[in-house]
């Protein structure tokens, strides 16, 4: 369709970094072969500072580290080396959609715990407790979450982690969003006491960095849980791309600059898109994180998935329905803020145009 304003992908709008982008170029004249299954040890050493200096865990390089094809990757094959089947695993939602076809792809089964934008879509350890059942495997948050952008915050996760140590469960803690935070503190489930030893943590580059493309990012746990999560990820991948490895260890190591430049101006944006959405009449949450504004809908009469077709075909402006990260998120639509603050502005226009048309 022509002359579409898209607040649908979760993709930075912004270019990698160029000098990042040198790096990945430079290593292609370097190397052009695999790495090691678990990636280049240089990058694992340099991942294991980062994680340190910022969140005060330290993970071995050599045995807790693996370096993945983008989160996604890491996922899918966490589920595949822990799960079995029939096993129950925690979801707190809204979430991510890949969370779910995880689960599923190894045989288990997600259960869904609610959560409402009245208590900041923040889980907590009484909804966790009431799902529990004998085939409970794991808990599986995403904080800075996709699509609310909600943060939990140090008390409720130190609730999560008291449900995981009482009931002897995994914690699979995606936390690719970890540096787009505003005005809060991200708070890394493993660095909570006692958890490093049932947590898989998760991270990449994409988002941070604006490395989508790159398809880099990387899983932290326990030696006996990256043992076999390694395995599953040698028989599909092999490696992480050689050059794309170059690239985030470039990141790591010099990228702190560049992270803050775009965080700052996912702030500036994420302020606008807020405070536009709730001045049309659409109630909207204040993201914390991340980069997604949550809105709800359900006064207008119509369906998530309604408003989504409507307002792309009459006013070109494509969101994305709640209830695709859910069934807590119907009555509610994700709108993207990773694009310029031009676009932010026009598509607040339109969708004003149309609410006010169908109110």
């Amino acid at each position: 369709m022509p002359d579409v304003i898209s607040l649908g992908v979760g993709e930075p709008d912004f270019m990698t970094p160029a000098d990042i982008r040198a790096a990945g170029q430079r290593s292609i004249d370097l190397s052009t072969a695999y790495t090691s299954n678990s990636g280049l040890i240089e990058l694992r050493e340099a991942l294991s500072e980062h994680l340190y200096a910022k969140y005060g865990i330290r993970y071995d390089p050599e045995t807790e580290l693996l370096i993945t094809v983008g989160v996604s990757e890491a996922m899918i094959n966490a589920g595949l080396a822990v799960l079995d089947p029939g096993d129950e695993v925690l979801v707190p939602e809204p979430c991510f959609v890949a969370y779910t076809a995880s689960i599923i792809f190894a045989d288990a089964k997600p259960v869904f715990i609610p959560t409402t934008a009245a208590d900041g879509f923040q889980v907590s350890a009484e909804a966790l407790e009431a799902a529990i059942t004998p085939r409970t495997k794991a808990i599986l948050i995403g904080f800075p979450n996709n699509p609310t952008g909600a943060v939990m915050s140090r008390e409720r996760l130190l609730e999560v982690a008291k449900v995981a140590e009482r009931h002897n469960l995994l914690v699979i803690s995606d936390e690719i969003y970890d540096r787009l935070v505003y005005g809060v503190e991200h708070v890394c489930f493993p660095a909570l006491p006692g958890m490093k030893d049932r947590t898989i943590l998760l991270g990449g580059f994409s988002k941070a960095y604006a490395m989508t493309g790159w398809r880099l990012g990387w899983l932290a746990a326990p030696e006996d849980i990256t043992t076999a999560v390694r395995k599953v990820h040698q028989y599909a991948i092999m490696s992480a791309p050689t050059m794309s490895q170059h690239a985030g260890l470039y990141a790591l190591r010099h990228g702190d600059a560049s992270v803050c430049e775009m965080v700052a101006e996912y702030d500036r944006r994420r302020k606008v898109i807020v405070a536009g959405l709730n001045s049309i009449g659409l109630p909207t949450f204040e993201p914390q994180g991340a980069f997604y504004a949550f809105p709800s809908i359900a006064h207008l009469g119509l369906t998530s998935d309604q408003f989504c077709d409507r307002l792309l075909h009459e006013e070109q402006v494509a969101v994305i329905p709640g209830d695709s990260f859910g069934p807590s998120g119907a009555g509610h639509v994700r709108a993207c803020y990773a694009t310029s603050m031009d676009k932010i502005e026009e598509a607040l226009d339109r969708i004003d145009r149309f609410v006010r048309r169908i109110s």
